[in-house]
């Protein structure tokens, strides 16, 4: 099977559950660091132009709310985002599926919290419906690190490009030296850990 690259014209950014409740959940990796690269696709995709999709399940309970930033770099995305009432695998809410379709897009970019539950089941109905799918696994998380591989293998076994955010901005970029490249690379520079 040949694998196409993602760009900003063939992809489309899935932020799948990104609540501060449910973040607060996961235990296989910061808080911090998961929030800081969700923030970062999400400033990407705007960035250089590529659809962003975003979903959120039961706001008002446990869950808790979006990630207040995101209502900040996505506000159109954030006021249209598909509120789910207790739909675990997002591709079965029908407004859900009916933004992704609406993208036109056949790659998804998706990240998710928990990778265990919110990413890897939206994962598997993408691919079974002809999608290339790329998980972005160090913006979402698990309750634990044994979740969390368990989930990642799951997807990667089903076909699923499991990926980072520097990673995947950089075959967003291609060349640094470009527009889009330029547009990416002070963002990459953010995520890098500060010592």
């Amino acid at each position: 099977m040949s694998v196409q690259s993602f760009t900003a014209d063939n992809a489309a950014l899935l932020l799948i559950d990104h609540q501060v409740g449910t973040m607060g959940w996961v235990g296989s990796t910061s808080f911090e660091e998961m929030k800081r690269n969700a923030l970062g696709l999400a400033k990407a995709a705007k960035a250089i132009g590529m659809p962003v999709v975003l979903t959120s399940s039961m706001e008002e309970y446990a869950q808790g709310p979006l990630l207040s930033e995101l209502a900040e770099i996505a506000p159109e995305e954030f006021a249209a985002r598909v509120k789910r009432q207790g739909v675990v695998n997002a591709f079965d809410d029908e407004n859900f599926g009916a933004a992704v379709k609406a993208t036109g897009r056949r790659n998804l970019i998706i990240a998710g919290v928990t990778n265990d539950v919110c990413t890897v089941y939206p994962t598997l109905s993408a691919l079974q419906e002809g999608y290339q799918v790329q998980v972005v696994a160090d913006a979402g998380g698990s309750p634990t690190k044994m979740a969390d591989d368990i989930a990642i293998r799951r997807m990667d076994k089903a076909g699923a490009t499991i990926t980072s955010t520097n990673q995947l901005l950089a075959e967003l970029a291609q060349n640094w030296t470009t527009e889009r490249g330029g547009k990416i690379l002070p963002i990459v520079a953010s995520l890098m850990p500060q010592q």
